[in-house]
């Protein structure tokens, strides 16, 4: 979930009242006019007297923040890396089941210092699943039951496929005694949803 904040907004000239949210990668307006930015089409962003200023191809808006302007402008020029949003810390242990992108696997080891793993063991922290396909997300219940602890399980799946769908994933933890705690935007294609142990059971 982002942050948001009632203000003012001037777009092109135009002033308008209602509500700015700040997503994982992208500026939302919404009030008596509407308007999504991407942090991709963003050309020129600046701060100052509590104003966020953001220049982009289709036009120039004025988002009046406060305090909240310059943390804005900081957060938008320096976006999480996917990594991060995953909550991966430096020194953890990695398994990757499936076959991410190269350039995941390489932040996933820029980060922890450490090549990740193909097979769970005691010092896992965090798990990987891509489940491109409905044989991936069958062996969901088998990975449950080597997890230790803390360890998390990442179930990366595709958007709007309805082969694999959200609803799909979730059951697929919960039939496997886990519990989903977080969702995170994994790339333009694919969404990743965080699976743990119960408390109690730890």
């Amino acid at each position: 979930m982002g942050q948001e904040k009632l203000c003012s907004l001037v777009w092109e000239g135009q002033p308008h009242q209602g509500k700015a949210l700040l997503e994982s990668n992208e500026l939302i307006f919404r009030g008596d006019f509407r308007l999504k930015i991407l942090f991709s089409e963003i050309q020129d962003i600046s701060a100052a007297d509590g104003n966020l200023l953001v220049r982009t191809p289709r036009g120039s808006a004025v988002f009046t923040l406060g305090e909240l302007a310059e943390k804005w402008r900081h957060r938008i020029s320096n976006p999480k890396t996917v990594v991060e949003k995953l909550g991966v810390k430096p020194a953890e242990q990695t398994v990757v089941l499936g076959k991410f992108e190269p350039n995941f696997l390489n932040d996933l080891k820029k980060t922890t210092g450490k090549t990740p793993q193909s097979k769970i063991s005691s010092g896992t922290g965090f798990i990987f699943l891509l489940a491109d396909s409905a044989k991936a997300l069958a062996t969901v219940k088998a990975i449950a039951a080597k997890m230790q602890g803390v360890a998390a399980l990442w179930i990366v799946y595709p958007k709007g496929q309805k082969g694999i769908t959200e609803s799909g994933v979730r059951n697929a933890g919960l039939k496997a005694k886990l519990v989903d705690v977080k969702v995170v935007s994994f790339s333009p294609t694919h969404t990743a949803l965080k699976f743990v142990i119960p408390k109690a059971r730890r």
